[in-house]
């Protein structure tokens, strides 16, 4: 306990903020740039920390600083201390003005355009000097955000999750994928139609190599067809500046054509596919505990997943 006593007393916040920065950057040089300091403060700064806990955190070489597992494991650990203590001033802000706060969310681009924009826009409305950072992104990237602290939570549909033991995953609705048209394309018109009739239509998919593409091939899988040649493979907003062209056809998750603009430019085609119901959820990471904003978002989040379960027949 003495030998702990010590450390308090010989490290501090900034000292292990220019430890963080200098990893971050990869050089001295350009850590001093970001902190608006010089390269021997910073050299001073790491120096100091190395010699109160007796360990080298950077090997320094031609090829540039790099951490040791000593820096590492004090990285790792200084991500949550600064993540805590930003909580903290946040929580102070919230509370002497429950009017005022920022949150930062990560949503899969699906998810974001609609479902979360439809949140936001109630919050907003009844809090308008509160600040949203939406990090609207493809599915992968959202985790890593959440696992990284660079958000305080994530909605995503719970597909090829890393790190699940990591995060708390509350499922707010199963959600199904549709097919889906351009508002002016001839097939919309058809009463009956099977996806074996489709294939050979030119479609717009998500990358194979990401979590929707593989739900994608799975509907195809399932009705016993190979996945087409997709015309073109890529995000939703350039799938959908595709679509409503009126010549190709996709597969999005059933959230997307609740919500404005989807529900406008695109109409869904009436072919059943169960195997592609994936849960959308709200990610939060264990053991850190949401701000009281982050905590009224989730609340209208809940409320928004519960309004779609009582319109979806």
């Amino acid at each position: 306990m003495d030998e702990f006593r010590h450390l308090d007393r010989r490290i501090s916040l900034h000292d292990l903020r220019v430890v963080m920065a200098v990893a971050q950057a990869g050089s001295m040089g350009k850590a001093a740039k970001q902190l608006a300091t010089s390269q021997p403060a910073i050299s001073r700064s790491i120096g100091t920390l190395e010699q109160a806990l007796g360990v080298r955190l950077f090997d320094r070489s031609a090829q540039g600083i790099h951490l040791t597992p000593f820096g590492h494991a004090l990285v790792k650990r200084g991500t949550v201390v600064f993540d805590e203590l930003h909580h903290g001033l946040n929580d102070i802000q919230f509370l002497s003005n429950p009017t005022v706060g920022d949150l930062a969310v990560g949503a899969s681009i699906a998810v974001a355009e609609g479902f979360v924009c439809s949140v936001i826009g109630r919050l907003s409305r009844r809090y308008p000097r509160m600040t949203f950072r939406v990090h609207a992104t493809d599915t992968a990237t959202a985790y890593q955000a959440l696992l990284g602290r660079k958000v305080d939570l994530a909605i995503v549909h719970a597909i090829d999750m890393p790190d699940r033991d990591l995060m708390v995953v509350e499922e707010l609705l199963q959600d199904p994928h549709v097919v889906v048209a351009g508002a002016h394309h001839p097939i919309i018109r058809r009463r009956n139609v099977s996806l074996a009739q489709l294939v050979d239509e030119p479609w717009v998919l998500p990358l194979p190599d990401q979590p929707y593409g593989a739900v994608v091939a799975e509907a195809f899988r399932a009705h016993g067809l190979p996945v087409p040649c997709f015309v073109v493979g890529s995000t939703l907003p350039v799938r959908t500046t595709l679509l409503a062209t009126g010549r190709f056809l996709s597969m999005v998750p059933r959230v997307v054509m609740q919500f404005p603009p989807k529900n406008r430019l695109l109409r869904s085609l009436p072919i059943a596919l169960p195997t592609t119901t994936r849960p959308l959820a709200l990610l939060t990471l264990k053991n850190r505990s949401l701000n009281p904003l982050a905590e009224l978002f989730a609340g209208s989040v809940r409320e928004a997943a519960s309004r779609l379960q009582k319109l979806r027949p």
